[in-house]
């Protein structure tokens, strides 16, 4: 039992890594610069990747004979956990993660046609040639380094997620409701307090690394604490 979960822990965290570098490496073709900075945790990770990988890994590899089901399932599975990432995420939040709202072909601006034809060639690539790669590998692997590396790597990916979690919950506490929507004054005097409490800087490094893994997030609730920090963010760029 312990080293299953060992094992599938272990393909969730290497899938999500690989997820992590695709990530940084189209974002900084996109952009045409080095972008190191993607990903909703600290980590060089991305968990929406290793969860739609393992999805793959047991429900559309038994389908490997036939091509055209592995594209399509894939571009299915990956385009439906991307859409329920970024609806749990908005609903949680108050902010849009990601919008494909100037894409053709999108769905609310969660998921878009172009991505999912992506996501089934990558599944494709998945199943055929990177995941049995992958499980020959981690299949060597002795017992005993099996459970070292995963439980090591499960402490700091929950460690990660507490984190994170209570980054935010820290932030949203000191949210202050404000009656006008034009309180760029008091959101910079409110920011700038936060940014020099002692006590806070670990929460600022944390948000701040959020808002420049997402620079185009979509705050859909102005008094979110993301939005004042996004703003503040802006607004101090401008005057360097």
């Amino acid at each position: 039992m312990l080293d299953s979960f060992c094992y599938i822990f272990l393909l969730f965290i290497i899938y999500s890594f690989i997820g992590y570098i695709l990530e940084i490496t189209n974002c900084s073709i996109r952009d045409k610069k080095l972008v190191l900075n993607r990903g909703f945790f600290l980590g060089p990770y991305l968990p929406i990747y290793g969860i739609s990988c393992l999805l793959m890994g047991s429900f559309i590899i038994r389908y490997k004979d036939d091509f055209f089901t592995v594209f399509v399932m894939s571009a299915f599975v990956c385009t439906t956990v991307e859409y329920i990432t970024s609806y749990v995420l908005e609903k949680i939040f108050k902010a849009r993660w990601w919008d494909y709202s100037d894409r053709k072909f999108n769905l609310e601006g969660r998921v878009c046609l172009g991505n999912a034809f992506l996501f089934g060639i990558g599944g494709v690539f998945f199943t055929y040639v990177l995941n049995p790669f992958v499980i020959t590998v981690v299949g060597k692997l002795p017992i005993l380094a099996l459970r070292i590396v995963s439980i090591v790597l499960m402490v700091i990916f929950i460690a990660d997620v507490i984190i994170t979690i209570r980054t935010l919950y820290q932030v949203k506490v000191s949210t202050i409701k404000f009656k006008r929507r034009d309180v760029t004054a008091e959101l910079t005097k409110l920011i700038r307090e936060e940014l020099t409490k002692k006590r806070d800087i670990k929460t600022n490094f944390f948000v701040r690394h959020m808002l420049n893994a997402f620079p185009w997030i979509n705050i859909s609730d102005y008094n979110n604490p993301l939005s004042k920090l996004k703003r503040y963010s802006i607004k101090s760029k401008k005057k360097k």
